[in-house]
């Protein structure tokens, strides 16, 4: 479904690899299928259900100077019982994380956003699956801590994390879009808009896009963009 969805990227100036998970076997097994993509660089893995919606710097700054170990983030939540939850010394040192706690130690999760040196690959080959029978994330993440190469940034107010892994969370992920995009008549993530002001697809190659699609909303929003 992505691959017809996105082909391969040229369309708005990228460039888009596929490779596919057989099997449920864990998060983590995809570095050992994207191993002779990610070669000898450094890492970022982000779960397909997961939306960031607000700044990004906490992720930029991350990606300026990661080169060593790891960077996971964290987020306050409501319902820390549901997550991956981090806990935090009093000096703000990440101590221990446990994968959905009966008793939480903290109420950060820890959204589905990774940064991750080369070493990742080969962690990943030496994970013993867990009782369901994958090759945990967390478990990865685990890893790193008892190596003291674990760096965990808390995402402040202003961000929305959305989990939308069931069809109620989906459901107010389309409501909390909808809204925004309502009142400020602005798309959200409109990747031919942000291809276009980014400057990775000129003006003829969104004109020449624009005509591919059907009459819809969405193509009335992109001619409007061309003649701004």
């Amino acid at each position: 479904m992505y691959r017809k969805l996105f082909g391969d990227g040229r369309h708005v100036g990228l460039n888009i690899s596929y490779e596919i998970q057989n099997e449920p076997n864990g998060i983590a097994e995809a570095f050992i299928i994207g191993q002779n993509f990610i070669a000898d660089d450094s890492v970022t893995l982000i779960l397909g259900d997961n939306i960031f919606y607000g700044k990004l710097d906490y992720l930029y700054n991350a990606l300026d100077k990661h080169n060593n170990g790891a960077t996971i983030f964290a987020y306050r939540v409501n319902d820390p019982e549901r997550y991956g939850i981090v806990e935090f010394d009093e000096n703000g040192k990440a101590i221990s994380i446990e994968e959905k706690p009966t008793d939480p130690k903290s109420e950060y999760a820890i959204p589905g956003l990774y940064v991750y040196d080369n070493q990742v690959v080969e962690i990943s080959k030496n994970l013993k699956p867990s009782e369901r029978g994958e090759l945990d994330i967390t478990d990865v993440n685990k890893v790193y801590l008892e190596k003291n190469k674990l760096d965990v940034v808390k995402i402040g107010r202003g961000v929305a994390w959305l989990d939308t892994g069931t069809p109620e969370a989906l459901l107010q992920a389309s409501n909390f879009f909808g809204v925004i995009e309502d009142r400020q008549g602005l798309k959200v993530a409109c990747i031919e808009e942000i291809a276009y002001l980014k400057g990775f697809i000129t003006t003829e190659e969104l004109k020449k896009l624009i005509d591919t699609y059907p009459n819809s909303t969405y193509k009335n929003y992109l001619l409007k963009l061309l003649n701004e």
